[in-house]
């Protein structure tokens, strides 16, 4: 996960192979509600194995133009999907009363305001990746990178946390207090380490796909 081709082709093998699984299991349940987040884990499981042809590219194993190809496929997953993805997903399949919703549909509107200059830097720049210790360090050049990084990080992970759901709302904690501690150990490379932590949530997203559904709480006048 993160540490070399091998390790990112056997996660990204096992998180593409739970991604598909709760795609199948949302669809069983009769629960269209909940299929874009369900499709999360196999968007992260693909995510995982691009990651391993970076690392060929980064080693020196693959040709320069499949690896420039990967490392781009790579960073519009990372960048502008992800926080778009993840918080539409959410409010698509919260049962939450409606003042709720509408900080869940800000939270959507955040993940735009994040996505689009993101989606142009990716566009308009090369994007850049060397191995630094046991992961890997990418260079794109987005503009205002902290204010860009925390709006990603509310809008993914304030987005779980609000979601009226308690195994989303774990997922939410997981991945907050995760990402908090790749950013800590691994500033140059914190982006690889946390899209590898966000994979290894997926587990909690096969289960969430047939929990039963929240009660929404009555709305109060």
């Amino acid at each position: 996960m993160c540490w070399s081709a091998q390790a990112d082709l056997v996660v990204g093998s096992a998180v593409t192979a739970v991604g598909v699984l709760c795609l199948v299991r949302a669809h069983r349940a009769g629960r269209p509600e909940r299929l874009p987040l369900a499709a999360l884990p196999l968007v992260l499981g693909v995510h995982q194995l691009i990651e391993a042809a970076v690392w060929l590219g980064a080693d020196g194993d693959l040709a320069a133009a499949p690896a420039a190809w990967a490392r781009t496929a790579w960073a519009v997953i990372a960048l502008p999907l992800l926080p778009l993805l993840v918080p539409i997903g959410v409010r698509c399949a919260a049962r939450v009363d409606r003042p709720r919703q509408r900080l869940l549909t800000g939270f959507v509107v955040l993940g735009l305001l994040v996505a689009v200059p993101l989606a142009h830097t990716v566009a308009t720049h090369s994007v850049g990746a060397t191995a630094h210790a046991h992961t890997l360090d990418y260079r794109l050049g987005a503009p205002y990178p902290a204010l860009l990084l925390a709006g990603y990080l509310l809008a993914t992970v304030g987005s779980l946390l609000l979601s009226g759901d308690r195994l989303l709302r774990r997922l939410g904690l997981l991945t907050g207090i995760g990402a908090l501690v790749c950013a800590l150990l691994w500033q140059l490379a914190f982006v690889s380490t946390w899209c590898a932590l966000a994979a290894l949530t997926s587990v909690l997203l096969l289960r969430w796909t047939t929990s039963p559904l929240p009660t929404a709480r009555p709305r109060t006048s």
